[in-house]
């Protein structure tokens, strides 16, 4: 177990997940510098002048300075503003929405909960009446936009008391599964519980997924399905 986890467990964080920058940036197929920047902030100059960016939102692990440590609840209000900002929409116009769905949903992190699930995209215009931004000539296409995130992004999450409690990162598929209550959160076949990178690793020795279902006692099927989701993730990297 590496000290991050050790530490997850020492605070009592079991539960909530943990990732350092770099895990969490794989998951995500982003940088680690676009989550340190989300979380972080970060410092730019405009007209000559130095401004600070603060943080969209506090880390579930803001207790740990050395890094950015990661939670799975930020892990999937990160999803969506990755979805976001990939959609077109700007980091000013996702901040508003932010604020605005805290105070709609009373959460500090909305985008992961059910009634954002349900009424994002409302939440989402309201947000831009309330920012007093330019209406825009392609408001319509925005709001359309924002609708397809919503619902494809909640498409592979399961939602358990208001909140999302998982994650079915392979094409949604139930075989695998991110869970902050099973192994930190690290992405497992969701049946056996056994990580997907020794899965793939162990078929990658051996030489077949055959040999390593047999070591592990799966199903052949979930070593392949483990070999391609850590395939499709070195290939986004």
């Amino acid at each position: 177990m590496s000290s991050t986890h050790t530490n997850e467990a020492a605070i009592g964080g079991v539960g909530v997940g943990s990732y350092t920058a770099p895990e969490a940036a794989r998951l995500l197929r982003t940088s680690a510098l676009n989550l340190n920047r989300w979380l972080r902030g970060y410092t730019y100059r405009r007209r000559g002048e130095e401004r600070q960016m603060p943080p969209l939102w506090a880390s579930q692990h803001a207790d740990v300075q050395e890094h950015l440590e990661i939670g799975f609840r930020d892990l999937i209000e990160l999803r969506f503003v990755k979805a976001f900002v990939d959609a077109g929409m700007g980091l000013l116009a996702i901040r508003n929405c932010l604020e605005y769905a805290r105070e709609c949903v009373r959460d500090e992190r909305p985008f992961s909960t059910r009634r954002f699930q349900t009424d994002g995209r409302t939440i989402f215009l309201e947000s831009i009446e309330r920012a007093s931004e330019p209406k825009l000539l392609d408001l319509k296409k925005r709001q359309y936009v924002f609708k397809q995130v919503i619902e494809r992004t909640f498409k592979d999450l399961d939602v358990e008391d208001d909140t999302v409690a998982r994650w079915r990162p392979f094409h949604g598929k139930s075989s695998i599964v991110i869970d902050p209550g099973r192994a930190f959160g690290q992405p497992i076949a969701s049946q056996f519980g056994v990580p997907t990178v020794a899965l793939a690793e162990a078929a990658e020795a051996e030489g077949s997924a055959e040999d390593a279902a047999r070591i592990f006692e799966v199903p052949v099927g979930v070593v392949r399905d483990a070999i391609n989701f850590e395939e499709g993730l070195a290939r986004a990297a």
